[in-house]
């Protein structure tokens, strides 16, 4: 079967982050209506012209009715699609198909985590499945690790390979005022980290902060008409090929490979078409492991890439501009500001500004390398 997709008749129409870091006194739903009230003012839009929202909140398994209630609307649509981090580029393509077929007018989707300021933890033990829970590995890093293990058995992966990636977030991250993380961070700081679930230690981890994103999303021909410059979505993909990694066949490769090659195929793009991808990265291995499968290195050269500066800023492929989630932030899910900072490259407003960007790809991750999603961004220039 093909993928029929709208390439270009939707578009991003307005964007903000709220609260990234530290916001103690707000609640998740709180900083989420934030950053999606912000996105509406951005957009010149406001809650009246919004008849569908998609949102997936870590705290709220009915985040749809919560988010409209707390909101004062009621939408004709709602979507709270959980698969983690990746279910953002999941909203904007289900999005994308109904605005264009007139089913909706404008859909906000939004998120929004108190993660930090409510004691959130990175890790905890996995209890509900009977064949892993006798090892008593940590969830979600134990198969991050097992991902990270498998790569440098077969391909001579490295920890100093591992670390490039997050020097290269650290680097962004540095020139980006609303980072989080935005300190020194050196090899040896890397390597000599306290080891967490072996090969990754606490350098290879995300961070843990608040902060909340939202985009809004209507159709091409009506965001020309509003405040600030549409990007246009040339193309979207999800593939889910498990839950638990212990189902995977191959733990080196990711549904990645299958999510990027469709996205871009909707879009008509290649990767060397991408000028900057923006990628899920809750651990370094991530940031190698989508490198591969979505076609801008080849499978086992992902540690060599990253360690040879090219996603660092100077390089060849520009990854996660604004410090990512080793830097940036990782409120829980990171997914949705992925897609705005490739959104703000689009437009010429991110920190770290690359010149002449015409073509952006967002990828998210859910659950333990489990969902994968793949969004290709455009400027008006692309259609």
């Amino acid at each position: 079967m093909s993928d029929s997709f709208p390439r270009g008749r939707t578009a991003i129409a307005g964007l903000a982050t709220f609260g990234v870091g530290e916001m103690p006194g707000y609640s998740s739903i709180e900083l989420t209506a934030k950053a999606g009230l912000q996105a509406l003012e951005d957009s010149g839009l406001s809650l009246r012209d919004v008849d569908a929202l998609y949102i997936c909140q870590p705290d709220d398994f009915f985040a749809g009715l919560t988010f409209a209630e707390y909101l004062g609307i009621q939408p004709r649509y709602t979507d709270n699609n959980r698969t983690g981090g990746s279910a953002f580029m999941s909203h904007m393509a289900s999005a994308a198909l109904a605005l264009d077929a007139g089913y909706i007018d404008c859909a906000l989707i939004a998120y929004g985590s108190n993660q930090r300021s409510n004691g959130g933890k990175l890790a905890t033990k996995i209890t509900s499945n009977a064949w892993d829970l006798p090892y008593a590995p940590l969830f979600p890093l134990t198969s991050y690790a097992l991902a990270a293990t498998r790569h440098m058995h077969e391909f001579g992966t490295t920890r100093e390979d591992l670390a490039a990636v997050a020097l290269a977030a650290r680097a962004w991250a540095q020139t980006n005022p609303e980072a989080f993380a935005r300190g020194p961070l050196t090899l040896d700081d890397c390597l000599s980290a306290r080891m967490v679930s072996t090969p990754i230690s606490v350098r290879d981890c995300c961070l843990v902060t608040d902060g909340a994103a939202a985009i809004v999303m209507t159709r091409t021909d009506r965001a020309r008409d509003l405040a600030k410059p549409p990007v246009p979505v040339l193309g979207a993909a999800a593939a889910t090929w498990w839950n638990s990694i212990a189902q995977a066949p191959d733990v080196t490769v990711t549904a990645a490979s299958e999510s990027g090659p469709r996205a871009m195929a909707m879009a008509g793009v290649s990767p060397d078409d991408i000028q900057t991808a923006q990628l899920y990265d809750a651990f370094t291995i991530n940031t190698i492991l989508f490198l591969e499968d979505l076609g801008f290195c080849p499978k086992g050269e992902g540690g060599r890439f990253v360690s040879s500066g090219a996603i660092a800023p100077g390089g060849s492929m520009p990854v996660n501009t604004n410090g990512g989630g080793l830097s940036y932030c990782h409120p829980g899910m990171y997914g949705l500001f992925a897609i705005i900072e490739a959104a703000r490259q689009i437009r010429g407003e991110a920190a770290n500004q690359l010149p002449g960007i015409d073509l952006a790809l967002a990828h998210g991750n859910g659950g333990t390398l489990s969902s994968q999603a793949t969004a290709v961004l455009g400027s008006m220039a692309t259609l």
